[in-house]
């Protein structure tokens, strides 16, 4: 074989095409799981370190507070998600092209195009959302469900941890961009600044990360919205161009969106449900409010193992979708689903055998019997199919992958806006405060039910090849 041969395979083959399933989906998925477990172990330590030392309103008024970081990264996901898909579609099509150079060059540019405006929207993303909680902290912290003995510590600990945003939207976009690259290797007030200082260092190793891209070669010009070309780039990019660019991203990547806005609306509706609830029970609003978000930051550490895992198949399928290479697309469900079923199974035994060790480590509370009575039967009873959640997770995000946008974006919105959502309107009416925590695991059923039937149908239609 030729000295130009060579260079020819090297430049057609790729290892999401031919690696092994197994191999690069634990190549892919690991630093994604380790990425996103140490950042929900960031606001976990917190809440521990607010918990012991404030106690149950410290560890409520995270919980009121946590929507706000649910908007990072839904917007976060949506455009680093939608880009990667985008850009992984974009290099199998190329691939696909086999010795056709300037088609293969064509879908690297526009590979190209779709990452610099993701990322530039990220930034412009993150600044507005700061202004806007700057602008109005108080009445949405408010609206969110915090009680009159809350609201002084959530407005202390969102005023800091607010700073944060923009570092911690475009860490949760670039994210799924660097791994995109197959080359992933980089690495109450007290715990506010110290959410702030990771979220930073963090968005600023993932940006240096850019230039170091391995499938294709980053200019400046490809992150500026709006830019001519001339002899040092080769593309005109109007604004028009740029908007129609981010909206097709933001197709690609809308099922998390509505995933994470959706659970924004669960956690409001749930602590809003709680503090009227908790009001007539002898538990009292704040108690309810404090163990929900403990149990949901706990959860926090599950959903992250989820979103790793899906994250590093997204890419194979994606490229080898668009390459239609359908076997390995299949393949790759396999081992997710196997795999979320694993976890979610080990998970499950945790929670639902140690829930008593779990809360205690977010302080203890006056009243102690009383608070972990309640703290118990929650945990156990709100995860109690944390088992299937896996699968409903990893489908919602597998279908963007594949160029199916909408069927991610329904499976997310179902389970969130067609079942949680009424479940914890209507139950609590029938339960009082129980109903609250029936809602979750009733929900896990039914969008478990939901995701499998979609996910069966897209491996029966797919084409065989």
């Amino acid at each position: 074989m030729s000295i130009d041969d060579k260079k020819e395979k090297t430049a057609v083959e790729n290892p999401l095409g031919t690696k092994p399933l197994g191999r690069l989906l634990f190549s892919l998925a690991i630093p994604t799981v380790i990425a996103n477990v140490v950042n929900a172990l960031y606001n976990i330590v917190d809440q521990i370190f607010i918990g012991q030392g404030v106690g149950t309103l410290g560890n409520a008024a995270t919980s009121v507070a946590f929507p706000l970081t649910t908007v990072c990264m839904a917007l976060g996901l949506m455009l680093g998600l939608g880009a990667a898909a985008g850009f992984n579609l974009e290099l199998g099509q190329g691939n696909a092209a086999g010795k056709n150079d300037a088609l293969r060059k064509a879908h690297e540019e526009r590979a190209k195009e779709i990452v610099g405006a993701a990322v530039s929207a990220m930034l412009i993303s993150g600044v507005v959302i700061l202004i806007l909680v700057k602008l109005f902290l108080r009445p949405l912290l408010t609206a969110f469900g915090a009680t009159e003995n809350i609201l002084p510590y959530a407005e202390d600990y969102a005023g800091i941890t607010s700073w944060g945003i923009p570092f911690f939207l475009f860490m949760m976009g670039a994210n799924p961009l660097v791994r995109a690259d197959r080359n992933f290797g980089w690495g109450i007030s007290g715990a506010a600044w110290a959410t702030v200082i990771s979220q930073v260092v963090s968005a600023v190793m993932l940006a240096l990360y850019f230039p170091k891209f391995q499938s294709v070669d980053f200019v400046i010009k490809d992150f500026i919205p709006v830019v001519s070309a001339g002899d040092d780039y080769p593309v005109d990019r109007s604004l028009r161009e740029y908007i129609r660019t981010v909206l097709h991203i933001c197709k690609l990547g809308f099922n998390s969106l509505i995933f994470q806005m959706s659970t924004l609306i669960v956690q409001v509706t749930m602590n809003n449900m709680l503090r009227i609830y908790g009001e007539r029970s002898i538990y009292g609003a704040d108690t309810p409010i404090a163990v929900a978000g403990i149990v949901m930051k706990i959860n926090v550490i599950f959903i992250a193992l989820m979103i790793g895992l899906i994250s590093g198949a997204q890419p194979i399928c994606s490229y080898n979708y668009g390459a239609g290479k359908y076997q390995r697309v299949r393949g790759t469900v396999k081992l997710f689903t196997l795999w979320a079923l694993i976890i979610g199974v080990f998970s499950w035994v945790l929670f639902e055998l140690f829930p008593e060790q779990f809360i205690s480590l977010f302080g203890r509370a006056d009243g102690d019997e009383l608070y972990f009575e309640y703290a118990k039967r929650f945990m156990r009873t709100f995860l109690f199919f944390v088992f299937l959640n896996g699968i409903q997770i990893c489908s919602a995000t597998f279908f963007p992958s594949i160029g199916k946008a909408g069927r991610g974006a329904f499976l997310s919105f179902s389970k969130q806006i067609l079942f949680m959502i009424p479940l914890l309107l209507i139950l609590p009416a029938f339960y009082g405060l129980d109903g609250v925590m029936y809602a979750q695991p009733a929900a896990d059923a039914l969008s478990f039910i939901l995701a499998v039937t979609f996910l069966t149908h897209e491996m029966m239609v797919m084409p065989k090849s």
